[in-house]
């Protein structure tokens, strides 16, 4: 059985969006680099331009002892909510990523309302807490502790890059968010003209939903 080592954070980027993927990112440190990383600046990636995030992120990358990043599409997305909750796709992957880094401590930005359950279940899913790991599972982790802002850096800047990516292909339709106008316009305009919706859009998501009802509702009109 590997020994357990090191730091690790955990955090997610595009869990609400209604466009593009969900990018989930452990980024694992040692003691003494953790050091390192809390004397670059870093801060919950949220209050970062893209630019000040990509150069933290290179920075993040050439301290880390390693990182580990899942990528979970929109369609897979849709897929998955036919039979599992947004919490629950997130507890999967974070398993995936702890499991993959097999840390001694781990910080986790909750996304249950019971952070504590989310650490939990996580532990005890990918065995770590039986093997002795300690997790701290609390919300706005990103914004307390240097190694889940870094996890949350890294994380958008891969969500960044994919979105720049589609834009490449689909035209842009904005941040994918669905606070963002230009994003739903983009998803209403497909609708209206009676388009198939690209498997980049969340298909089940509330939004698109709504989206749908009120251009059928306006065609009945």
């Amino acid at each position: 059985m590997p020994k357990l080592h090191g730091i690790a954070g955990v955090d997610e980027a595009g869990r609400g969006p209604l466009i593009g993927p969900m990018i989930i990112c452990g980024v694992l440190v040692t003691p003494s680099t953790l050091e390192e990383l809390e004397h670059i600046g870093i801060r919950d990636s949220k209050l970062l331009t893209p630019q000040r995030r990509e150069k933290l992120g290179t920075k993040i990358e050439s301290i880390a002892d390693r990182i580990v990043t899942r990528s979970i599409a929109a369609s897979e997305i849709d897929k998955l909510r036919k039979r599992m909750t947004m919490n629950e796709i997130e507890v999967m992957e974070f398993v995936e990523v702890v499991t993959s880094l097999n840390p001694q401590k781990i910080y986790l930005d909750a996304a249950d309302v019971k952070a504590s359950r989310f650490g939990e279940r996580i532990g005890e899913l990918s065995g770590l807490t039986s093997k002795g790991a300690n997790i701290i599972s609390e919300h706005k982790a990103d914004s307390k502790y240097p190694i889940v802002s870094a996890a949350s850096i890294i994380a958008k800047v891969q969500r960044d890059q994919a979105i720049n990516r589609l834009h490449r292909r689909f035209g842009d339709f904005g941040s994918g968010y669905p606070s963002d106008p230009k994003t739903i316009e983009f998803v209403k305009r497909l609708i209206e003209s009676k388009q198939k919706l690209p498997s980049i859009i969340r298909h089940s998501w509330d939004t698109v939903r709504k989206i749908r009802n009120e251009a059928e509702q306006t065609r009945l009109d």
